[in-house]
């Protein structure tokens, strides 16, 4: 069922409350299909959302908006020491971590906590606390919007980097993914490199961690740092973490001795929070947004924002921070 005027303010963790023209969600292959092959007769703009947590409304929204609910968890194959399963692009990414964590599969259980949906996890290469998508990826399935060609993407394929893919490149807008296969290990080699996470193992009082010892520990980090959206409207990191030349990292910690930084693809990689905060912008409200208190990297909407004031926002901080460090900062929210 297609809907006409309907506001997005459900569809997305901002909370920004812009209208669609028409809207309508889809739980199988077969809705799937059948909307696409309607609104390639109709030739209206589409635009495929999951859980809108990586998404910012500047505008209303003039054509239809596919709301992506494919279901269903699977095995696809396993042996004694690995598992693949397969999960449709509309489940919710924190309960297929969670039901891998139930069922002792590792690989994923550092990625507790992640918002939106399965779909969006490749074509962010979602990652955290030292763990990236692409570590477990195998395949994905993926209709082409304009021909309706069913598609398989290999990880080579997906031309995964740092919180992009081949979808956010040069086939962005052109496929929509209806299902994700990863492989997982029955014996994980636990990830606790991260240093918050082994400092919240040792507040649990946790001495051998299982899997559900570093889900927990990375579900009690982020909650401490991040807000609820269904309490205060965001969308997680809105910034990706910059890489920059050695030397520039090195002329900056000439002033800053406390720079985070690491090696990363010939260069260093540096901490954006850290560099929004130096410049003043943590927890500082302007007008109805903001940046979070507990975590500078996090922009909020304080419950009667528009779009175009947190991407206003976006743009002061981002001139700051070039201002003051020499530093590019990139959104990894997705503008609209």
């Amino acid at each position: 069922m297609i809907l006409n005027n309907v506001s997005l303010r459900p569809f997305n963790t901002f909370g920004i409350d812009v209208m669609a023209k028409a809207l309508t969600q889809v739980t199988t292959e077969d809705e799937l299909r059948e909307v696409l092959e309607h609104n390639r007769k109709t030739t209206d703009d589409l635009l495929i959302l999951g859980g809108g947590s990586n998404i910012l409304f500047t505008r209303n929204m003039n054509g239809l908006v596919l709301v992506n609910q494919l279901g269903g968890i699977s095995i696809v194959r396993e042996d004694t020491d690995s598992v693949t399963i397969r999960a449709g692009a509309g489940v919710v990414w924190h309960e297929l971590v969670m039901h891998c964590v139930v069922l002792g599969w590792g690989g994923i259980e550092n990625l507790s906590l992640i918002p939106g949906r399965v779909g969006a996890a490749p074509m962010q290469n979602i990652g955290a606390y030292g763990v990236e998508l692409r570590e477990v990826f195998t395949e994905l399935e993926a209709l082409h919007i304009y021909s309706g060609e069913l598609r398989r993407f290999t990880n080579e394929d997906c031309q995964f980097g740092y919180r992009e893919s081949v979808f956010k490149r040069n086939l962005h807008g052109q496929y929509i993914i209806i299902s994700v296969t990863i492989t997982l290990s029955k014996h994980p080699k636990l990830n606790i490199s991260y240093g918050a996470i082994g400092e919240e193992l040792e507040k649990m009082g946790v001495g051998r961690p299982a899997l559900a010892d570093v889900s927990r520990a990375v579900i009690n980090i982020r909650k401490s740092k991040l807000p609820d959206p269904a309490v205060l409207g965001n969308a997680g990191s809105f910034f990706k973490n910059p890489t920059v030349s050695k030397d520039l990292a090195d002329h900056i910690r000439q002033s800053h001795p406390d720079l985070p930084s690491y090696p990363a693809n010939g260069g260093m990689k540096l901490a954006a929070g850290w560099l929004i905060e130096k410049c003043g912008w943590k927890g500082k409200v302007v007008g109805n947004t903001g940046s979070h208190r507990n975590q500078a990297l996090v922009l909020v909407n304080y419950g009667h924002a528009t779009g175009a004031e947190i991407f206003q926002l976006s743009e002061d901080i981002m001139h700051s921070v070039q201002d003051t460090f020499g530093v590019e900062l990139e959104r990894e929210v997705n503008v609209y």
